[in-house]
């Protein structure tokens, strides 16, 4: 019973995203938030989320350029956060420029995926990293729902 958090502002790239992993069946649930703050909001059952149960996704999949809130200050919250700091992040984003990469592994990113351009590649990266993350690695305690 696992859940993937997406945080992606661009409708396109949701819509892959989502494909590919309802595709592979990848997941139980998608949460989906489009900006930084929703998913603060969401990790901290506040706001519209505020009667969520408060486990944790077993995965989160950031983009960077976010609006309201950036991804970099997204991460870096959650990473400094007791709760939160063990809930594995992956940056998916199209930033190629090394200080990203270097200030989201300083931050505590466990991966760092620049999203392929190429329609099929991106389905494909997504496919494998729906499959490493929600179906072979052991999610921290406090992220999987209890039956």
């Amino acid at each position: 019973m696992r859940r993937i958090l997406l945080v992606e502002d661009d409708p396109r790239d949701v819509e892959l995203t989502l494909t590919a992993l309802e595709e592979y069946n990848l997941a139980n649930e998608v949460v989906v938030t489009r900006d930084g703050a929703e998913a603060l909001d969401y990790l901290y059952c506040r706001g519209e989320f505020a009667g969520r149960p408060n486990d944790n996704p077993a995965v989160l999949l950031l983009d960077l350029k976010l609006p309201k809130v950036d991804g970099l200050e997204v991460l870096q919250q959650i990473k400094s956060d007791d709760n939160l700091r063990m809930v594995p992040v992956v940056v998916l984003t199209s930033s190629r420029e090394e200080k990203d990469m270097v200030t989201s592994y300083k931050l505590g990113v466990n991966a760092y995926v620049v999203k392929p351009v190429d329609f099929h590649e991106f389905v494909n990266a997504v496919k494998e990293l729906g499959m490493f993350w929600a179906i072979i690695n052991e999610p921290p305690p406090g992220s999987v729902k209890k039956k």
